[in-house]
């Protein structure tokens, strides 16, 4: 129907019927097929959109900041590829350019794949800033397919009405199905195309889509430019598959994460060693035969501070909750070095848990794993915790949500009175504001909130350490018990007074969270 549709559309579209009252049998023919490819091409775009964002996080992660610059790029490319498309059709452009139009936004779609391989190493390689890489990555992935695939709608709207004298019908329906598309578009994708398929490969097939949409109007351009149509179409398609473009970096991809499995042998003083990477982020490391070395230096600190806290009792075995799962290295620890211990793991991520299961040495029998998120887990809850950890933030994307005060009540509420919250939180150093705004707020609800390090970085970028409870106050110094020769130091004055003032740091509530103005030193400074 659709081939039929457009082929007729390019033979004929251009017989003006304004003289009559209605369109003819034929133009309600040829105005079907601009109608289903405004709506699959304007689907296409979106899919696109929703792409992007999974695309990109295996290399600089997700964060509000990369989908501001995703959605600012492509509605900027839509918006300039729209008045191109009303300024030609103005002009008598017809049906063949809207063609071009998407033969050329399918071309860039596949080329795409081994392009951003190769965007990403020359990022990488001049430490560009998390900020200047999202806008860099969108800008040059996506904005050439949304402004081609932005020429459509406008252009097949102004050629419709030459068929349909009724404008407010015609422009209704055209903005009505180009809405849809992009509804359809997002819900299958991120409901299912990715979890189904993967990004790479929907990425691709979006790009054979779109020049086979474009196929029927390309019927009547010159020869020597089909040809050179036909030409990029393949060189673009055999390339990507030749540099195995499809396959990507995730193992498995899920609605959340990419996730993958790398060896991390070399950081074990023996045997083999697996780490989970989350989109770009080594997650943890897991040893195959010892489940109490803990690798990570931030997850063997909070497991220290836990051991100071209770001392014996720890041996003896407590109520742990934890705030994510991820690799599972600590719950996985807490097993093998506290066995009468009754574990519960919140991890939002049923494939996290599979591929940890799989190839992280995990055994989750003894464990009550919930797979939602770790607040409302945490709510659900109608008993109280020796120790709650909070290990969900992934990298530079903050769940707000977990680090208001109304989040800190909500775990004071769910710790017994000597109980102690344990948490991890990437930050700038030497002024780690959200981390110093973290410690304000869990101070209006606890009586001692501590920061920890190791020592002073050599880093910018600094995993650094929280611990919050009612009960006795940690000791200024933790030394490791079993494992890596490490110290933790308590820096809590000393944090506290650099940088901005803490009277200028925010209280954060559900309803104030600025967490990406306070760590926009990681995004606007260097990677390291």
């Amino acid at each position: 129907m659709l081939g039929g549709s457009l082929y007729a559309l390019s033979q004929a579209e251009n017989h003006s019927v304004n003289d009559q009252p209605t369109a003819s049998a034929r133009n309600r023919l040829l105005l079907f097929g601009f109608s289903l490819t405004v709506f699959l091409s304007s689907a296409a775009l979106l899919v696109l959109e929703i792409l992007a964002g999974r695309l990109l996080a295996p290399h600089i992660g997700v964060s509000l900041y990369t989908w501001t610059s995703i959605i600012g790029v492509i509605l900027a490319g839509l918006s300039l590829g729209n008045w191109l498309g009303g300024v030609w059709a103005d002009r008598g452009a017809d049906g063949r350019v809207a063609g071009l139009a998407m033969a050329l936004a399918g071309i860039y779609a596949m080329l795409a794949l081994p392009l951003m391989d190769r965007l990403a190493a020359a990022l990488e390689l001049h430490e560009v800033g998390l900020l200047g890489s999202s806008f860099i990555f969108a800008a040059t992935l996506f904005v050439p397919p949304a402004v081609a695939i932005g020429i459509v709608t406008p252009l097949l709207t102004t050629r419709a009405l030459d068929l349909d004298p009724r404008a407010g019908h015609i422009v209704g329906r055209m903005h009505a199905l180009a809405a849809i598309g992009s509804i359809v578009g997002t819900f299958a994708t991120g409901y299912w195309l990715v979890q189904s398929f993967g990004s790479r490969a929907i990425l691709f097939s979006t790009g054979v889509g779109l020049i086979l949409l474009a196929a029927p109007y390309l019927l009547r351009i010159r020869l020597p430019l089909l040809a050179v149509l036909i030409i990029a179409a393949l060189f673009s398609g055999a390339l990507t598959l030749s540099q195995h473009g499809l396959k990507g970096a995730c193992d498995r991809e899920s609605g959340y994460f990419c996730i993958r499995v790398v060896d991390r042998s070399s950081d074990a003083p023996f045997g083999q060693a697996r780490g989970m990477v989350l989109d770009h982020l080594l997650h943890g490391i897991n040893h195959d035969s010892e489940p109490r070395m803990i690798i990570a230096p931030y997850v063997h600190a909070i497991d220290e501070i836990a051991f100071e806290h209770f001392t014996e009792r720890y041996d003896a075995g407590l109520d742990w909750f934890f705030l994510g799962g991820g690799s599972y290295t600590h719950p996985r620890a807490v097993q093998a070095l506290s066995p009468d211990s009754r574990i519960s793991v919140a991890e939002i991520d049923p494939h996290v848990t599979l591929t940890a299961v799989e190839k992280l040495f995990l055994e989750p029998e003894s464990m009550r794993i919930l797979h939602e998120d770790g607040r409302r887990a945490l709510a659900a809850e109608t008993g109280q915790f020796d120790i709650i950890v909070g290990d969900v933030f992934h990298d530079v994307a903050i769940p707000e949500h977990l680090v208001t005060r109304e989040f800190a009540e909500l775990v004071r509420e769910r710790l017994r009175p000597d109980g102690i919250y344990l948490m991890n939180v990437v930050d700038a150093f030497p002024d780690p504001r959200l981390v110093r705004a973290i410690t304000k707020t869990l101070s209006e609800v606890f009586t001692h909130v501590d920061l920890w390090m190791e020592g002073v970085p050599d880093t910018e970028r600094v995993t650094f350490v929280l611990s919050a409870t009612n009960s006795v106050r940690p000791p200024k110094t933790i030394q490791a018990r079993l494992g890596f020769d490490r110290s933790w130091f308590r820096v809590t004055e000393k944090l506290m007074q650099l940088g901005m003032p803490v009277d200028e740091l925010p209280v954060l509530t559900d309803d104030y969270a600025p967490v990406e103005r306070l760590i926009a030193e990681l995004l606007l400074g260097g990677r390291d």
